[in-house]
């Protein structure tokens, strides 16, 4: 890792954090990945490879730890006290990314494995009834990873991409960008039932109530800024 010569601490800082998918790993770390496979679950364009090194550059430089797990195989990863302090860094680019880099999402960018973690992630189990709920999204437009389900059980979801052989309560079809734009914020879950860009079989009660549980991102209420301001200072 070679460094930008200069004592400056934005520079001495983006030398342990700045390259490339470091920043992702820490977003990860800070959501609770703790587990190597479930790293590469929410990155799945990452090399496990690379995946092993940035881990490993964390570890040197003090901000995660690695842990054997007990009375098991493997390892986790924990943020240390530097760690945990990079917290509201990345909630400012988190909202820095919603506010002016939105922008367009290109197909590539539709990562289907990314968004369905986050809606593991974000579902609001609160307001799913009480015992075990199975839900199945369906991506028609997709060659491979199409079906997920989702198995609730209070407040413990889990994902699959196999057919776990329980009675699916309600049935998801759309593309995987429709689902990207609910999840951003930028298309609102009644409006995407109404014009049946998103549609849902099965439950009433879910279908009813899907606005209240469907997982979206913490950031959606911020606002998208001008892509003119953004030009203003260069014209």
């Amino acid at each position: 890792m070679s460094g930008y010569g200069q004592f400056c601490p934005v520079a001495k800082a983006t030398e342990l954090i700045g390259e490339k998918w470091t920043l992702l790993v820490l977003r990860e770390l800070l959501l609770g990945t703790t587990r190597f496979n479930d790293f590469q679950r929410a990155m799945s364009r990452m090399s496990p490879t690379l995946l092993a090194k940035r881990l490993r550059q964390l570890e040197e430089c003090g901000i995660i730890i690695r842990k054997k797990l007990s009375g098991q195989r493997g390892y986790e990863y924990r943020l240390t006290a530097a760690g945990k302090e990079l917290s509201p860094l990345l909630e400012v680019l988190a909202v820095w990314g919603m506010r002016w880099a939105r922008g367009q999402l290109t197909d590539d960018e539709l990562d289907v494995e990314f968004l369905m973690r986050e809606l593991q992630r974000r579902l609001q189990t609160k307001h799913l009834p009480d015992g075990e709920t199975v839900i199945c999204l369906m991506f028609d437009e997709l060659a491979k990873h199409n079906t997920w389900w989702l198995l609730i059980d209070g407040d413990v979801v889990d994902l699959c991409t196999e057919d776990p052989g329980k009675d699916v309560d309600l049935y998801i079809n759309s593309s995987v960008r429709t689902i990207v734009e609910v999840w951003e914020g930028d298309l609102d879950m009644r409006t995407a039932l109404r014009n049946e860009s998103i549609k849902a079989h099965g439950s009433r009660h879910l279908v009813r109530t899907m606005p209240d549980w469907f997982g979206v991102c913490l950031y959606k209420e911020v606002r998208r800024g001008d892509p003119k301001l953004m030009r203003q200072a260069a014209e």
